[in-house]
Parts: structure tokens; sequence; C-alpha cells
């Protein structure tokens, strides 16, 4: 089946639009915050670009040479074993089981955009009860605003590549960004902007510990939705004279600012009101809530804003999320986009709802398994095992089976001889190890 092609502008920011997700607003600048400032931002960048960057492009490589879904990508690019690397593209699986909680996240944003105009707490207290009773006790109000997110996102991915996937992000990633600055701009008037920029810039080597790198390992791969066939199944639209390290580079960097960007905007407002950073669900659910209420009117505004731009950051990582599991029920079994939508959006909204009753007060016990909750344990495994598994079978695949002239023909060409060997070896040696090391780390069976 013929692939629509991105243009290069629209594939960046949908590339972005996958990377840039609710981690970047919720956890990234509490690292930074926490980690040291300026010191994790060095750490951060040197993994981001030894780490991050190497493995986008490297699956952005497979993408472009397959130029088809995920497994057939696989199975295309291999030189030989066809039929066994195919399996390795299975990896979209993941994408969908993120989506079966990821949809209902997006679900209370929606949620919140509403009560933001018409109810926002006074205290940190009453945010909890709000928070808590929503995902406890008022479980078709969430099934609501679950299936909503469900039939927006199935919409943006059933209008295909270009009228879609392309379009929404040309709209939504510059609306993202202008809500951003606009937060921004307004925080640095305030007196809690230097506080800010003191908790994630000043250099403080000494809270720099084994923790944070970690941290800054796990996140440079974590952030660029990695390992889960999202960008290879974009990359298979790739605009053929598109410049694969040019366009990773620039996707890391829009990443990155938005990252930066948010934190200070968030960290001032809550350094305004005397508030404590906090990262999670609890930093957006939570404590930012009634920060926004002390500012009155304007607050409200603010609030609105606020989620609204948390909710296109949403939206344009979980289409991402299903197009690859869409694109390979269309290649495999060629199906209509639109069937190939309603079965893959039909698969993760029952996950969600199941999701939702694991939380709720009446159902969870019912849906718990290993002492967690499904959603939780959901959200363990993809993050924990099934997402730095898929990046290691990338980093194998592209670092040891892919013939060299063959990745140098798509990398070296703008790497250059020296940039291709560092690359090269970062793809078969330190990314690799680092995906392993964070794995381990995030099982528990290795502690620093």
């Amino acid at each position: 089946m013929k692939i629509q092609r991105f243009s290069k502008i629209g594939f960046i920011l949908a590339a972005a639009g996958s990377a840039v997700g609710l981690g970047n607003i919720w956890k990234f600048p509490y690292m930074t915050g926490e980690y040291g400032g300026g010191a994790f931002v060095i750490v951060y960048l040197i993994t981001i670009a030894l780490i991050g960057i190497s493995l986008l492009m490297a699956e952005m490589l497979i993408g472009a040479i397959g130029r088809a879904d995920a497994v057939t990508s696989f199975e295309v690019a291999a030189p030989k074993n066809k039929k066994l690397w195919r399996y390795a593209g299975f990896m979209w699986v993941t994408g969908l089981i993120i989506m079966t909680f990821y949809s209902v996240v997006i679900g209370w944003i929606f949620y919140y955009i509403i009560n933001s105009l018409f109810n926002l707490p006074t205290t940190t207290q009453e945010a909890k009860n709000i928070f808590i009773s929503l995902i406890s006790q008022k479980v078709w109000l969430e099934i609501f605003f679950h299936t909503l997110s469900v039939i927006i996102v199935g919409y943006i991915v059933y209008k295909g590549i270009k009228k879609g996937i392309e379009k929404i992000n040309l709209i939504l990633m510059p609306s993202l960004i202008i809500i951003l600055l606009g937060l921004l701009f307004y925080a640095m008037t305030l007196d809690g902007f230097s506080k800010a920029v003191k908790f994630m810039f000043e250099f403080r080597w000494d809270e720099l510990n084994s923790d944070a790198f970690v941290s800054a390992i796990g996140h440079s791969f974590f952030t660029l939705s990695l390992g889960m066939g999202a960008i290879l199944t974009y990359a298979a639209s790739l605009p053929k004279d598109a410049s694969i390290p040019k366009t990773a580079f620039i996707v890391a960097v829009i990443d990155t600012l938005i990252a930066l960007i948010a934190g200070l905007a968030i960290f001032s407002f809550l350094f305004q009101v005397g508030a404590k950073p906090s990262q999670g669900a609890g930093l957006v659910f939570i404590s930012l809530p009634p920060v926004f209420h002390k500012f009155g009117i304007l607050g409200i505004i603010f609030a609105f804003l606020f989620f609204l731009a948390l909710a296109f950051a949403g939206i344009t990582s979980a289409i991402s999320l299903v197009e690859p599991g869409v694109q390979y029920l269309m290649d495999k079994f060629k199906m209509s986009r639109k069937k190939a939508v309603i079965v893959i959006s039909l698969t993760y909204w029952i996950g969600g709802v199941l999701a939702i009753l694991s939380y709720s007060k009446a159902w969870g016990k019912i849906f718990t398994f290993f002492k967690k909750p499904l959603f939780d344990l959901l959200d363990f495994t993809t993050t924990s095992i099934m997402l730095p598994l898929g990046g290691f079978i990338i980093a194998i695949f592209v670092g040891y089976v892919l013939p060299k002239t063959q990745k140098f023909k798509y990398i070296g060409k703008d790497l250059g001889e020296v940039g291709f060997k560092i690359w090269d070896f970062s793809i078969k040696v330190i990314v690799p190890i680092a995906l392993i090391f964070t794995m381990l780390n995030l099982l528990g069976v290795i502690k620093l």
C-alpha cells in the first residue's frame, strides 16, 4: 500500500509532536531542579546527543529504508533472516498498550480544561480531593472523557498522513509553543521567576548523584518516543531529500526547549505563591490548580491555557502511538484506514476502561494484579521493560545487522566520516549498554 509523504516541516512537527508529551511538562523540569540544575542540564544534553539523538536517527533510518509499517520495514531493511527480524517490528504493540492509560490521562486533562473555568480549588487539599474523587468515584465521567480522547485521536489518524497527522501538528505544535511562551513571558514579570531560574539552572554539582545520571539516560530515551515504532512509522513517510541527522537534531532541540520553557513558567507560578515543586500527576492536577486560583481572574485564564497546552501535547503524542498499529493493519491485512482505526481505537478504548476501573473505589480490587492497579501495571511494564527493549533491538539491528555502506548512504553524507564513526560507535556500544543499564535500574535489579 502506497504511503503518503510528509512535507519536511510537517515531518519535523509531527516527530516533535510525538516527542513532546506530558513527560516534558511534568517530569523533566522537576528532574532538572532536583538533580543539580545547570549541572544536570549539561549531563542531559550529553546523553541526549549520545543516546537520544543517536537512537532517534537509527529508528528513522529503518523507516526510511523500509517505507512501510514497522513490521514490514524491519523485514525489508534486514539483509538476511528477514522473517526473524520482522518480529522486532511488533514493538508497535507497546504504543498501543501505552495508549490504554495515556488516553485516560488526556481525558483527565479535558476534564480539567472545563473545571479550570468554573471550579479552581483554593487549597492543595481541595485540589487533591477533586482529583481523587475523579479517579476513584466518577467512573462514568472518566469513561466519557476517555471516549472523547479516543474519538478525537481516531478521527485525526483516520484523515491520514497529510490531511490528518501533518495538518493537526501544523496547528497544535505552534499553538502549544505560543501558549507556553505567553505563560513564560508573564512569568518573567513575577518575583518567582528568578527563583525558578535558580532552581532549574544554577550549577549545583554536589546534587549531581548517581540517580541524576540514571534519570538523564532514561529521559533522553523516553522523551523522544523511541522504541515503540512511532518514529519508525512516521519516517516511512519522510521526504526522500530530507536529512535524517538534521531532522533528528531539530526534533531533539524542540523537545528540550519546550520542556525548559514549560518548567520555567510552571515553577515561576509555584514559587510566586510559596508552593513546593513536585512532578507527575501531582504537579499538574494537585499542585498547580490552587496556585492559579491565587491569581484571580488572570489565574483562570492561565489555568485554561495551561491545560489546553497540555491537551495539545497529549494529542500530538497520542496520534503517533496509534498510527503504527493502524499502518500495520492496513499493510498486513489490507484493511481500509477507516476500519484499521476503528479496530485499534476500540482495542485501547477497552483497555482504557479497564485501567479506569482499576483506580475506582468499587472495582479497584478486581483489576489489581501483583499488588498494582492495572493502570500502574501497564505503565510500569511499558516503561521498565518494553520501551528499553524496543530501543535495544533498534540499536542492535542498526549497529550490527544493517550494512555499513547502507548506513553511510543515509547518515554519513550529512555527518561526515568522523561524525558517522562517532554515531556508529554510539549506536553499537553506548546506546545498548545505557538501555540495558536503564532497564535493570527501573526493574530494581541494580541500584547505584
